[in-house]
């Protein structure tokens, strides 16, 4: 696997770039597609469409089909179409890192967000100042594994807490004891001449549903992400908001009605404290559900059969609905995301979260407004690919020299 080149950077008052963005969008959203349809599609003109289309070529990010399509008549200059590239011997890749608590994952995507490969990394009672440096040497055992004569775009990391991107900074994680760490730098340190971007792992499912998910995500979205950390995203026209210092989306200590677990922060009915996968092992031990906690092992006892594994699953599945309809009543998006590892391999706990949330919602009468990510039990790994990807599909000349 090689770097990208560097190439030229762009220049002018922006339009160049804007440009190149939106054809790039267009492509992906309805690739192959011929310069012609996306001059329409786009509202740009023909010779803007063929400048940038050039563009896109030489960085490699769109290639020209061999085969004419949709000549019609046969009369003139065939129209070629063009698609983003993702051919399978050299086609640009980019790589996404998930930072779990028990573990992380590996992920290799191409432009399309199709994950092509992946790995998990266990890590659990490594101390949480081994890990960067750790999940360094299983990350490039993974990339020397990836196919020869194909770029590597960058890495995107995605985690849990309070990330700020602009820094590549974890400023909280309670769960790793990090605090003020300077996570990109050190993952870029490790691993050489490679862009590293990192990101919150609830904005960055929200970025992966906003390029790759359905329509409605562009208009808004909320996504709720339920797992050892509990925390959500909003976005808006496109843009995922990230608030003064990038601390928007805790919601751990959003209150659940007739919750009654008691939060470390002293309170009751916290959201975290309620429905996290920690909370869920927890409870599953003491019920004697299963032998140690882990809610995996939960939801696997639930498809086995285990009645109290379901019904239990059910109740969280249940108070992640009543949090889904606080945020739909507070913010009324086009849809709302929701991240739950239940949900994601049994429609069924869908369903209870639904129903709770048009329940329990003053706005939202719609259940089809809330729904699982686009990539299902690949979720994670795909929206740590979107932290480099995202960026790269707004400003493509840009991002594609650094």
């Amino acid at each position: 696997m090689t770097t990208a080149p560097r190439l030229f950077r762009a220049t002018g008052d922006g339009r160049r770039e804007t440009n190149a963005a939106t054809v790039l969008r267009t492509v992906l959203d309805h690739g192959p597609v011929a310069r012609r349809a996306i001059a329409e599609r786009s509202g740009l003109s023909q010779a803007a469409v063929s400048r940038q289309c050039t563009d896109l070529v030489q960085l490699g990010l769109v290639r020209e089909l061999p085969e004419p399509g949709g000549g019609g008549n046969g009369v003139g200059r065939p129209q070629i179409p063009v698609d983003l590239h993702t051919g399978e011997s050299d086609g640009p890749l980019v790589a996404g890192l998930h930072i779990g608590v028990p573990s992380s994952t590996f992920g290799l995507l191409d432009l399309r967000g199709r994950l092509l490969d992946r790995r998990a990394f266990p890590h659990d009672g490594l101390a949480p100042g081994d890990l960067p440096s750790k999940i360094v040497q299983g990350l490039r055992a993974f990339l020397d594994g990836a196919p020869r004569g194909r770029r590597l775009l960058g890495v995107g990391a995605a985690l849990g807490g309070w990330v700020d991107p602009g820094t590549g900074t974890a400023v909280r994680h309670a769960s790793l004891g990090w605090s003020g760490r300077p996570l990109a730098a050190e993952l870029a340190r490790g691993l050489g001449d490679v862009e590293v971007r990192v990101d919150n792992h609830a904005r960055a499912v929200a970025q992966s549903e906003i390029l790759f998910g359905r329509p409605e995500a562009r208009r808004s979205l909320v996504h709720l992400f339920i797992g050892n950390v509990v925390d959500a995203a909003l976005g808006i026209t496109g843009v995922v908001h990230q608030g003064p210092g990038s601390g928007a989306g805790d919601v751990a200590h959003l209150p659940v009605p007739d919750s009654t677990v008691v939060c470390p922060c002293g309170r009751s009915g916290c959201l975290e404290a309620t429905v996290s996968n920690t909370a869920l092992a927890r409870t599953a031990v003491r019920r004697s559900i299963v032998p140690w906690p882990d809610a995996f092992l939960v939801v696997d006892a639930a498809a086995a059969g285990d009645r109290r594994a379901d019904r239990l699953l059910r109740e969280r599945a249940r108070a992640v609905g009543r949090a889904a309809a606080l945020l739909l009543d507070v913010l009324n998006p086009d849809l709302v995301v929701v991240t739950e590892h239940a949900s994601l391999v049994n429609p069924e706990y869908l369903e209870e979260i639904r129903g709770a949330a048009v329940d329990h919602s003053h706005v939202c009468r719609d259940p089809e407004r809330i729904v699982s990510p686009h990539a299902g039990t690949a979720v994670l790994p795909v929206a740590a690919g979107a932290v480099v990807l995202n960026p790269l599909f707004r400003s493509p000349l840009a991002a594609s020299v650094r």
